[in-house]
């Protein structure tokens, strides 16, 4: 399989959150590889109705070639070994790292839809995929991702964090 750019997006709100984050980077790049592209870290109102606490998020971009399937298995091995426990949709959670793209790929699999399906409705997804990939094309919808989260209606606050929780 060829070289490709993997977005990834990584989520906290339980825990220590930036601790959280720190981990999920060092365990993805031992499994994955080394990070191209970090963003900068978000702090971010929670998204759904569920969860109350802020998150914390931040995109990585790494150049893989393992493929999408395997590359979700990898994220999902992550989140639990932070402690990800399922329970409820768009709850509290201590990780949660959702696979944004895969190069130019669109894969629509029961377990895995790339790119995600919604991340044209998230500012604090498209906010710190703007800035490590600007002009990354939705293979679909033809549009980069600053022009994407130009058109995004969604209005929940998106700020860098300042972290007052650095370990």
């Amino acid at each position: 399989m060829d070289l490709q750019e993997a977005g990834l997006l990584l989520g906290a709100n339980l825990g220590n959150r930036y601790q959280n984050l720190t981990k999920a980077r060092f365990f993805l790049e031992e499994r994955l590889g080394l990070v191209l592209r970090a963003s900068s870290v978000y702090e971010t109102a929670a998204w759904g109705g569920v969860s109350t606490a802020a998150y914390l998020n931040q995109v990585l971009v790494f150049e893989t070639e393992i493929a999408p399937e395997q590359l979700l298995a990898h994220c999902l091995e992550v989140e639990q070994l932070l402690g990800r426990e399922r329970k409820e949709r768009w709850g509290d959670r201590a990780m949660d790292i959702d696979v944004l793209f895969y190069g130019q790929r669109q894969v629509q699999l029961p377990e895995l839809v790339i790119p995600h399906p919604r991340m044209t409705e998230r500012a604090f997804v498209l906010q710190p995929l703007a800035e490590v990939a600007a002009g990354w094309q939705h293979p679909a919808l033809k549009q980069s991702a600053t022009a994407l989260l130009a058109q995004c209606s969604d209005t929940l606050e998106v700020k860098i964090w300042e972290g007052a929780e650095r370990v």
